[in-house]
This record gives structure tokens, sequence and C-alpha cells, in this order.
């Protein structure tokens, strides 16, 4: 089924699955999908929401079904993780969302062993999945459908143009291994290094200013394919998929996908993020403020360079592009990506029919206090011990539980 550019969504929200007492990783997703399917499987059907699988056997990705809008998307995601978290309830688990688990080691991860398990292994055999860019980053994606190469055109310029200001919104990946990292987003930084083996693979994250699917295969994909083709005899990486880019062409379904965004505590935060970045997407796609060859000649060093400060420092690093500050209506005088989501808010929101009110306090904790991570280091600071991240991590869990606040805002920025 084609859909026009900005007609439905499909969303896509990782978890991690933890015992219920200690908070550590549980390789147990494969028990969960068997107690609802009634057999071992990589998939199942919530109704409006999909269960599957992921590389980890302590991850279990929450999908639309099939392409949706925006608006009520967040209650079913919502209801759906806590059917899940009921189930695991009963073999001593829980959801933990999040970027990253905060004391996860690469030695816990356990390799899905069921349906797909050899495009896994040869993963796992080229690159290592035991390191923490596989094997601990839980995401958002965000898939947004186009119709032809004009509309492919206009949502993969506008969303190249927007990724380095992605983790302003949505980092949530301060610790690593029971410490702070220094990056507000490490969940990005260990991505763009899980696959250094074959640079091609994710290249400079943001992607190569392409306005065409030939122009897609030939700059992205063929020489990828290419460069992999030696370390994988068997072909069984030789797909689109194999691309890790931040924002990535999905032509098989005729989709653009945006794998930036970390996972947060809760569905609202999710897709209120979702909401506001489709705004802005839909007016940088709709020449709202610049020309698409405006959008194109965007370089793609310096958007990778600013997207690496905004991973660091998130709503506190300084945009210092004048061309994307004027790319997104706003004066080319450098300012804290924080304020320029509140300027752009201000520009897009009043006219987003798509953002339900459900969606609106989460938007407002996130433009007010900052991402998840901020809020993360309010609560427990930059030398948190062991009882101090376990408590945290529980509030993050218990935000995903019916009946608690979908929002975690730490006593200090409340008084703030």
């Amino acid at each position: 089924m084609t859909l026009a550019a900005f007609a439905a969504y499909g969303i896509e929200l990782e978890y991690m699955v933890v015992d219920t007492g200690t908070l550590a990783v549980r390789p147990v997703v494969d028990e969960l999908l068997r107690r609802h399917a009634g057999a071992i499987t990589g998939d199942f059907e919530d109704g409006a929401v999909t269960w599957s699988n992921e590389l980890a056997l302590h991850v279990v990705e929450l999908k639309h079904t099939a392409p949706a809008p925006l608006r009520g998307g967040a209650r079913a995601f919502a209801a759906s993780a806590a059917r899940a978290d009921a189930t695991l309830r009963g073999i001593g688990c829980r959801l933990l969302p999040g970027g990253m688990h905060p004391w996860m080691r690469p030695d816990e991860f356990r390799r899905w062993p069921h349906d797909n398990a050899a495009i896994y292994a040869a993963y796992d055999r080229i690159f290592d999945c035991r390191g923490h860019g596989w094997s601990n980053l839980q995401s958002c994606h965000l898939n947004l459908p186009f119709a032809d190469d004009r509309e492919f055109e206009r949502v993969h310029l506008a969303a190249r143009a927007l990724l380095p200001l992605l983790p302003a919104l949505s980092a949530a990946s301060p610790f690593c291994e029971g410490r702070f990292t220094g990056w507000l987003d490490f969940r990005l930084e260990t991505y763009r290094h899980n696959q250094q083996r074959v640079p091609r693979i994710t290249g400079a994250v943001v992607p190569e200013p392409v306005r065409s699917r030939q122009q897609y295969f030939d700059t992205i994909l063929r020489p990828m394919w290419a460069d992999i083709a030696p370390l994988d005899g068997d072909g069984l990486l030789q797909e689109e998929w194999l691309n890790s880019r931040g924002a990535v062409a999905k032509f098989s379904r005729d989709a653009l996908e945006i794998r930036l965004l970390d996972c947060q505590e809760s569905p609202f935060c999710d897709f209120a993020i979702c909401a506001l970045v489709v705004a802005v997407l839909q007016a940088l796609a709709g020449e709202r403020w610049a020309s698409l060859d405006d959008l194109a000649a965007l370089p793609t060093e310096q958007l990778a360079q600013q997207l690496l400060d905004v991973a660091r420092d998130a709503d506190r690093a300084v945009v210092r592009m004048p061309a994307l500050l004027a790319a997104l209506g706003l004066d080319a005088r450098a300012a804290a990506a924080g304020d320029v989501w509140r300027r752009l808010a201000d520009a897009v929101l009043p006219d987003a029919a798509h953002v339900d009110a459900d969606l609106v306090p989460p938007l407002q904790t996130i433009l007010a206090h900052g991402p998840l991570a901020r809020r993360m280091l309010d609560a427990v600071g930059t030398a948190p011990d062991a009882a101090a991240l376990r408590a945290l991590a529980r509030k993050l869990a218990d935000c995903l539980v019916p009946g608690s606040p979908p929002v975690f805002v730490p006593s200090a920025a409340r008084r703030s």
C-alpha cells in the first residue's frame, strides 16, 4: 500500500526486559512471545501494536502493526506495554525504558537463537555483537512514508537537515556500566562505532544529500554492499536494512526510517517527541523556510559534527551552523539546541493537528526541563552509586505502569 508523505506513520519502541528485583537484563523475550503466541515466534500481533524480537534476547520491540496516525497512538502503545509487562511479571521480570541499560555489561548479551538466527550470527561473526553498540541500545524509530521520488526527495532532505538536533529532545542514555559517560546520548556514540569494520554501513550517521531512488542505490546502497561482500560469503546481508545511517530509506515499503531517537520513559513521551519532529519535518519538506536546494547544500560533514555536539550536550549544545539555522527559519546566530527547539515548537505546533491532549504535558516537560538524560542527571548527579542508579531505573520503569506519572521529572526540576 502506497501512502503519501505525512499521511500516516510507523513508530517502533524498544524496551529492555529486566529482573523485577535486581533490574539486571534477562534474556527471556522468546518466552514472552511464546506465552502470547502459543509457540516460539519472532512476532505477536497485539491489535494495533505488534511485539517483535530484536538481536538481543533481552530486548522486545513494540511497533505499529500497520501505518497509523499519531493521534491516539500513545495510549495504544502504553496499553500494549502494560500487557507485556504484566506477562513478564509472571516470570519475575518487567520492562525497562530508556536508551541504554545503566549498568549492563556486554558479557551479559545473549543473541536471539530462533528465526533469522543465521542473519544475526553473520552480524555477530563480522562485528562481534557483544559491544554496547549492539547489545545495549534501545531506540524509537519514526517511519515516514513517501509515494514517489518527488516525495522521497522532500522527506529525505528534511530529515537529513533535522537529524543533528534530535538528541536535544530525545537523549536518554547518560550512563553506561554504572558511570556517567560524559555524553547525554551515549547510545548514539556507541551506535556510530559498532560497524567500523565496514565504515560505509553507518557513514557519517547523517546521510548524503541524495535526491532520488536511483541516486540512493548508486551512492549509498551498492557501495556498502560491495564493501561487505568479502565478509559475507553467503550474501545474507546484501539488503537495504544493512544501511545504518541515522535516517535510512526502506524502498521495500516506501518509507524513510529515522533511527536517532532514544527510547523514552513512556510512549506518551516518545509520541510527543515524534509529533514535534513530524511538524518540523512537514515545514521543511514543504519549503516553508528554505528551498530543497538549500537543504541539499547543507554540508554532510558539518551536520555530522553538529550531531556529535548535540549528542554530547543535548539541549545545552550550541548550534553553530548559520545555514542550518536559516533553513529552520531562525536567526543565523549561534543558539543553544534547547532554545532552537522551543522556537521551532512555537512556530509549528499551533498548526499541528496530530498533537493530541495526551502529548502536551510531555512536550512541555521536555521543552522546559530538557531531555530525559538531563532529568536523570538532575535526579542522581554525575557520580551516582549503585543504589542510586537502581532507584532511578526503578522510577523510570514505573513510568510504564498504568496509573503512575508517564513523565519523569525529578523533584529538583519540579521546584525550579
